[in-house]
This record gives C-alpha cells, sequence and structure tokens, in this order.
C-alpha cells in the first residue's frame, strides 16, 4: 500500500500551483479582457500563501521523500519572493495595458513562476532543485519576451533562454558529477558522506576532487541565476530589453530565490567543503563589486544602469557567504530583505518616466525632475543614496551586517575592495541625483496613472528613511532563520 506524504509543509506551493492553474481556466473562460481580474486574484493569491506560510511555521519538516525541506529560513525568504512578485505584478498592470500587452496569461506567468521559486527555496535535493529552477526559468523567459511587438524584447527573452540554457547545461554537468562519486542527490545524505570524509581526514582522494568539480559546475549555474560576475552576461541586455515591470520582477524576486538557492547548497549538503567553495565565492563577489561599481559609470540609459548595480548588489550579498558563518548568512538574509524595496522603489520610479504617453528610458530624462515632480525625485533621491549605503539609510545597515561578517573572519582586502566598490558606485547614483537637481528641465512627465506606483515608492522609501529606528524585528527574524540552517 503506497502512502501519501505529508502534504502541510508544502501547502503554500501546492496552493499557488493550483491557483495558477485555476487562474489560467478563468482566464480563458473570460477572455483577453480578464487581465486585471486574473492579477487581482493572482496578488490575493500570494498573500493567502504568505498567511499559509506563517500560520504552519514551526521547526524543520522534511517531505516528499526527502526533496522538500521547510524552515525557518524557508519562510522567511519565501515571504520575501511573495512581497516581491506580489508588487512587481501591482505595478505591471497599468504598462501592460498602456503597452498593448494586457493579456490574462501575464499575471499566470508570474503565479508560475514563484511557485519555481519557492520550491527552489526549499529544495532539499539536487532533482527537486532542478525541477524549481527550471519551472522558474520557463516562466522568466516568456514574460522576457512577452512585448511580442518589440525586436529588443524578443531579443531579450532569446538571450535569456540561450544563456539560461546553458546554465542549466552547467548545473545538470555538476550534479551528475556529484552523483556519480557520491550516490546520491540527497542533500542530507550529501552532507553525511562528506562530513565522513572530513572525519577520515579530509584528503582530497579522487572521490572527494570530483565532488568538488562538479561542485563547481553547480556554483557557476547559480552564478548565473544570481548574475554575480563572470556569468553576468545577459543581465545587461535582458534588463533594457525586457518591458520594465518584468525587469522590475527580474531585479526582485527571482533574485532573492536564486541566492537562498546558493546558500542552502553551499551551507547544507556542502557544508564540509567550505574551505573548497569559500574560493570561488570570495572571487565571484570581489569581481561582481568592482565590475557593478565601474561598468555603471558609462551608462546612460537606467534600465542598463539598474542592471549593473544589481551586479554589484549580488557582489555585496556574496560577502555574507564568503564568510560561511551563521553572522554571515544573517547578513545575506537582510541585506536581500532591504534590496527588495530599495529595487521596486527605484523601479517605480523609473514606470513613471513617461513623456506625452512614451515610455523614456535616458538618464538624461530625469532632468529638472526636482522641479517639475519633487516627490517623485525625493523618492528616487533616498533609492539612490540607500543603495549607495548612505548612513543613516536602511541600505547602509545592510552593507555593515556582510562587512562586520567578512571582517570577523579576517577576508580584508575583500573588505576592502567593498568599501572601494561603495565609493565608486556613489559615482553614479550622484549622476542621477545632480541631473535631476541641477539640469535645466526638459519636459515634465506624465502623471502616474493609478494608485499603485505612488504607493509602493511611499512604503519603499518610509521603509529606508525609518529602517534605522527599529531594525529588530527584521534582523531578529534573519537570526532565525539563519539559525535553522546550521541547526539552531
Amino acid at each position: 500500500m503506497v502512502s501519501l506524504p505529508d502534504l502541510m509543509p508544502a501547502l503554500p506551493e501546492i496552493f499557488l500551483a493550483c491557483a495558477g492553474m485555476a487562474l489560467l481556466l478563468i482566464g480563458v473562460f473570460l477572455g483577453e479582457k480578464s487581465t486585471r481580474i486574473v492579477a487581482s486574484l493572482a496578488v490575493m493569491s500570494f498573500i493567502i500563501a504568505g498567511a499559509l506560510l506563517v500560520m504552519g511555521q514551526g521547526g524543520r519538516a522534511v517531505t516528499f521523500n526527502g526533496m522538500f525541506v521547510a524552515d525557518g529560513f524557508a519562510v522567511f525568504m519565501k515571504i520575501l519572493v511573495l512581497i516581491g512578485s506580489a508588487l512587481a505584478l501591482i505595478l505591471s498592470l497599468d504598462y501592460i495595458e498602456h503597452e498593448g500587452m494586457s493579456r490574462f496569461e501575464f499575471p499566470v506567468l508570474f503565479v508560475l513562476a514563484t511557485v519555481g521559486m519557492m520550491l527552489m527555496i526549499s529544495a532539499n535535493n539536487l532533482i527537486s532543485l532542478y525541477l524549481g529552477l527550471e519551472l522558474q526559468s520557463l516562466s522568466l523567459y516568456v514574460v522576457a519576451a512577452f512585448n511580442r511587438d518589440s525586436e529588443r524584447s524578443s531579443e531579450a527573452g532569446l538571450k535569456y533562454f540561450v544563456l539560461g540554457a546553458l546554465s542549466s547545461g552547467l548545473l545538470l554537468y555538476g550534479t551528475s558529477l556529484v552523483y556519480g562519486f557520491l550516490g546520491t542527490t540527497s542533500f542530507d545524505a550529501l552532507a553525511q558522506a562528506l562530513s565522513g570524509q572530513a572525519a577520515a581526514g579530509g584528503v582530497l582522494g579522487g572521490s572527494q576532487m570530483g565532488v568538488i568539480i562538479g561542485l563547481v559546475f553547480i556554483c557557476a549555474a547559480l552564478a548565473f541565476k544570481v548574475s554575480a560576475v563572470p556569468f553576468h552576461m545577459w543581465t545587461p541586455d535582458v534588463y533594457e530589453g525586457a518591458p520594465t515591470p518584468v525587469t522590475a520582477f527580474f531585479a526582485v524576486a527571482p533574485k532573492v530565490a536564486a541566492m537562498a538557492l546558493f546558500v542552502r547548497v553551499l551551507v547544507e549538503p556542502f557544508g564540509h567543503l567550505t574551505s573548497q567553495w569559500q574560493q570561488i565565492i570570495v572571487v565571484a563577489s570581489a569581481l561582481s563589486m568592482i565590475l557593478g561599481a565601474y561598468a555603471a559609470i558609462a551608462q546612460t540609459n537606467i534600465k542598463r544602469l539598474m542592471a549593473y548595480s544589481s551586479i554589484g548588489h549580488v557582489g555585496f550579498a556574496l560577502l555574507g557567504l564568503a564568510a560561511g558563518t551563521q553572522q554571515g548568512i544573517t547578513g545575506v538574509i537582510v541585506y536581500m530583505a532591504i534590496y527588495v524595496p530599495m529595487s521596486l522603489g527605484a523601479f517605480a520610479v523609473i514606470l513613471s518616466m513617461r513623456i506625452n504617453g512614451k515610455q523614456v528610458e535616458g538618464i538624461q530624462d530625469l532632468a529638472g525632475l526636482g522641479k517639475t515632480s519633487p516627490g517623485l525625485a525625493f523618492a528616487l533621491v533616498i533609492m539612490m543614496f540607500s543603495m549607495a549605503g548612505i548612513p543613516p539609510l536602511a541600505g547602509f545597515f545592510a552593507k555593515l551586517y556582510v562587512f562586520k561578517a567578512v571582517i570577523e573572519q579576517q577576508f580584508y582586502v575583500l573588505a576592502v575592495i567593498g568599501v572601494l566598490a561603495s565609493v565608486v558606485s556613489a559615482v553614479y547614483y550622484l549622476k542621477i541625483i545632480r541631473v535631476m537637481y541641477f539640469d535645466e528641465p526638459k519636459v515634465a512627465f506624465d502623471k502616474p496613472e493609478g494608485a499603485a506606483i505612488p504607493a509602493i515608492l511611499t512604503v519603499s522609501t518610509l521603509f529606508i528613511v525609518v529602517f534605522w529606528l527599529l531594525p529588530a524585528p527584521l534582523t531578529g527574524a534573519a537570526q532565525a532563520a539563519a539559525a535553522s540552517l546550521f541547526g539552531g
């Protein structure tokens, strides 16, 4: 007699998957004019899934024959993903209607991508990791190219698909090597096997060396997903070419999910190989911070600038992972939690960059914004200063936590590179502020349609400004989430 697995730990994912299929049917029956209805129901689904996560929060639970794990880390990161997905979808509604892209498949793809992200975060096996990653990726390929009438959007989707297929190949090759040498794909069994080798003396025999080579390929594939250097090449083109709300979505939810997956894979099954994978993360972090700081200076398109900025932020977040400690992982979690409102706020302003009904993306188009739209300009100033790490804004504390972690592990060179990269990156953030306040205004932006953009801007700005007054709820939750990875 076959016994059913315990479905309760995976209830939010099951609910969201069923909701995605139900929304698809609703869209089919109601027709093309059902986009707003389907999108509203999708946002409600995200809220319900978040509530199920919070209500079901307990200790560590493993189900589906060890494929799926639910713990404090998974709950925290999934809530971040749901917030990012919901707000990005809300931001997109007016845009897709204005650009003639209003089709019910759009919110359905957001839901399916989010299911994939949540499965990634809870993966406890290399096979379930791959399934979640591909469910997310296939949905993202489509939304990147969703504007079929735009050559740039089609090109962005194609580039993302081709390079994404390459990263999937790297992941599968690394997975097959690990399985071939250790005979298992389970995270728990991998950790046990590697701890046995470490207890036996930790000598790099043929078996362990093969596992390390496999781990290098897995790290390369996951570095692609977080757009860390040298696997960042898709990011600027896809960010620029994809529809702006899709770019906002890429910048938050998939980034958080991929970073969570990166952390879980390296800390749990490969925690006994920290000294080996640490070298990869240190190099990726340093290169990402350097490229993100210098390559963005010459950009004239604000979406490309945000792409290089996101590469730099990934480098800073990887500082915490490079430390390899519980405090370092706490830093990563706090960084990603603060990165979400910073990015959403910045993209809310970018979505407001519309002149005579036409979307504009040039940095010079922001000229004189401080005079024509002072509220919008002030919000963007807060986002830019926070991204640059200016105290007392939230972005400063995000960097403080990861810097503290690497300094405690005596990675002084990496910390110095990070500080210098922060100083250099301030150049292009300040350039945007200079354009807004010191250049003569050209043409005023159209007033944003609807209340979504002003509301999200207000909430993001308030969070970033007042975070220093009450950081304890976020940092305490992040510490508990990190502790769950280390058996706390």
